[in-house]
């Protein structure tokens, strides 16, 4: 069963703090936890329902896994339900990509659920990393793995300081403003990056200044703009088009 030490664990990794103090975080949900069993990640702990458990433990011999209640697992969860699975998680170690295909950027996207549905969205789209400012969302935040539906086991996230990362690059930037050049009339290269910021500021100044290539959406209808994981996802759809 699982400890009062053991859930202590869980609740803190619920806060960022205590993530980097431990170099872990939590893996949510039945769908997500088994992503993860299924990748090459490395789950530490698993606590889990005995259904859970009766279901899986043939399949995954090789991971811990620690009968809990669901009620027991509800409290301590950040889930509001479906919570037949939490996972304990060592933190991977990855290095920003360096002039290799198509680089995904953000800049100040500080939603954890946005970010999550970009990773999604990356996925979707074969992007393997992706690079954020330091003040983005964290990657590991719960909702940010929740949103993901599973892809962050096949996306990594390089939280760097963006404008001397971007400076380094010899790469075209493509970046996401209002009165850039429709995509449909850009020709995109087979490498690059595509900048996107938040929703509320846009590229802010120090990476705008290095951007070489204003893009945008064209848009016909009233609406004032788009969410943000949703722009990515058109943008990186024309992208791939000219792939």
């Amino acid at each position: 069963m699982i400890s009062k030490n053991q859930l202590k664990l869980i609740r803190q990794l619920g806060q960022k703090k205590y993530r980097k103090q431990y170099s872990q975080y939590l893996v949510q949900g039945e769908k997500n936890v088994l992503e993860l069993l299924n990748s090459p990640l490395k789950a530490k702990d698993v606590f889990a329902t005995q259904s859970f458990i009766d279901s899986y433990q043939d399949k995954y011999q090789h991971v811990n896994l620690i009968a809990a209640d669901e009620d027991v697992l509800t409290k301590a969860s950040t889930l509001v339900s479906n919570n037949a699975a939490i996972a304990i998680v060592d933190m991977p170690t990855a290095s920003a990509p360096q002039a290799s295909g198509l680089i995904l950027a953000l800049d100040g996207v500080s939603d954890p659920g946005n970010l999550g549905t970009i990773i999604r969205v990356a996925d979707w789209y074969g992007i393997k990393h992706i690079v954020t400012s330091t003040d983005s969302a964290d990657a590991y935040n719960p909702k940010t793995i929740s949103a993901t539906m599973g892809s962050f086991v096949r996306v990594s996230v390089s939280q760097v300081e963006l404008p001397a990362y971007l400076s380094g690059l010899n790469l075209p930037i493509y970046g996401a403003f209002l009165d850039g050049k429709s995509v449909h009339k850009t020709q995109f290269t087979g490498q690059g990056v595509l900048l996107m910021g938040s929703e509320s500021h846009g590229i802010r100044q120090a990476c705008a200044a290095l951007v070489t290539d204003k893009i945008t959406i064209p848009a016909f209808g009233g609406a004032e703009s788009l969410n943000v994981a949703m722009a990515t996802g058109i943008i990186l759809d024309n992208f791939k088009r000219q792939a």
